[in-house]
């Protein structure tokens, strides 16, 4: 095999099978399970890789702090280190892939190599969300790219189609289903009709949620998720403040069954939309229409519905965690960095590219959608009109009622509003529970037609 060195465009030429093509130098810091999957996919799949792109992807150093676990992967001897300076610092290497996770060693991994003008590739969703902004800050003053595709959605290349492929439009919304443990819990409940905690135990044991699932089951995970795509859409990086954020824990199988019947079926939701001159920006559960495209999203798959004033409505679905489906979309990046390298055409796609933005981020209270109201309301007469008394002085239209049948002394009732503010709601909400008609705190789900 001959080599060329070019430093002037820093990477270096290689004759493989023939074909000369650029040889592009990878290093890795963390070799956990997404780690591992990487130097798999690219030790697998890099003569597949080559020829489609011209450029030869070669492992060139994997620093972790355990490096003697075997992984799976067959890789030279001296390619694993517990030193990460002998990735961050070598002059051998064309790109770095931050796979650590966290927000602290991670953050200083990143900004260090990018203010050595090294290219990065990471899958840090939290640490994007949190510290963005000097993130991009720190690689544009440096002319070094950075990717991460990999933190939204796994393997499906939502941050290449908002940043790329759909560049010709306004986004109205962008609604999507971006965490796999809440969405095979509410699958699990649904089709094992099975209440919350018993499909939790489950998840755990099949390795879809950790033992202490807080991130996942409480919103936070797909929260650091929606604010990347928040941002992406309306050209303001947002951070965590703006977004408000509900978990799983109350939907109960009643909710479940109840939303099934009237046609829906409940799912956790990252909710974008432009409203007026404001953006909202929400994670919550949501009754979403049963026979829609994200309503039939099961299991640990996760979907991201778009709407653009050019293209319309579109839908992006796939394997959004898990080893493989995770590295398929850190290698893309990587790929991506090396054509850059092969062009000279570093910055051609900025991490992040302020905009006009479409307004500043809603507060809660500004929140417009439809509702799902389930109450236990006893069984006496003019119960619902006293309750529907309450809603109307809030402006809150009911669009249906659902009351079941039951001879104890109390009664499951749903309600379906109309759209309504969320802070003439949750106002109608505190008068509801002081009622004498009401025997426990009410439930309360937004629900998403779509559309």
């Amino acid at each position: 095999m001959l080599r060329i060195y070019n430093h002037n465009l820093n990477y270096c030429e290689t004759k493989y099978k023939g074909n000369w093509m650029q040889k592009l130098r990878i290093g890795i810091i963390g070799f956990g399970t997404v780690g591992a999957g990487v130097a798999d996919g690219l030790v697998r799949n890099g003569e597949l890789i080559s020829r489609r792109t011209g450029i030869l992807p070669e492992v060139a150093k994997i620093a972790d702090l355990d490096i003697t676990t075997d992984r799976g992967v067959d890789l030279p001897d001296d390619v694993l280190t517990t030193d990460m300076s002998d990735v961050l610092d070598s002059s051998d290497i064309d790109v770095v892939v931050e796979l650590i996770g966290g927000v602290t060693t991670a953050k200083d991994v990143i900004l260090r190599a990018l203010s050595c003008g090294k290219p990065v590739v990471t899958a840090n969703k939290a640490l994007l969300a949190k510290h963005g902004e000097e993130i991009f800050a720190a690689a544009e003053k440096s002319n070094a790219d950075i990717y991460y595709e990999a933190s939204v959605g796994g393997g499906i290349p939502i941050i290449k189609v908002m940043r790329e492929g759909l560049v010709a439009n306004n986004f109205s919304e962008v609604v999507g289903i971006l965490n796999g443990t809440c969405n095979f819990i509410f699958t699990q409940m649904e089709e094992a009709n099975a209440e919350f905690e018993e499909v939790l135990a489950q998840a755990q044991d099949a390795g879809y949620a950790e033992a202490e699932p807080s991130l996942d089951v409480d919103g936070y995970d797909t929260a650091h998720k929606a604010t990347i795509l928040a941002s992406l859409a309306y050209g303001e990086w947002f951070g965590m403040d703006p977004v408000t954020i509900d978990g799983i824990r109350d939907v109960t199988l009643q909710d479940i069954k109840y939303a099934g019947q009237l046609g829906y079926r409940i799912k956790l939701l990252a909710v974008i939309k432009q409203a007026k001159n404001n953006v909202q920006l929400r994670v919550h559960p949501a009754l979403v229409p049963a026979e829609s495209l994200l309503g039939n999203v099961k299991g640990v798959y996760n979907a991201v519905w778009v709407s653009g004033d050019v293209i319309g409505d579109t839908m992006y679905y796939g394997q959004g965690a898990g080893r493989d489906a995770t590295a398929s979309a850190v290698i893309a990046d990587i790929m991506d960095v090396g054509l850059n390298l092969k062009t000279g055409a570093r910055g051609r796609i900025p991490g992040f590219q302020p905009h006009s933005s479409s307004g500043q981020a809603a507060g809660e209270n500004q929140i417009q959608t439809r509702y799902y109201l389930r109450l236990q309301a006893r069984n006496k007469p003019g119960v619902l009109a006293e309750i529907a008394g309450v809603l109307g002085r809030y402006n809150i239209s009911i669009a249906s009622v659902t009351q079941q049948e039951s001879r104890g002394e109390t009664t499951p009732v749903v309600i379906l509003s109309y759209e309504a503010r969320e802070a003439d709601v949750q106002q109608a909400l505190q008068e509801i529970r002081t009622l004498d008609v009401v025997s426990e705190n009410p439930m309360l789900i937004r629900i998403e037609d779509l559309g």
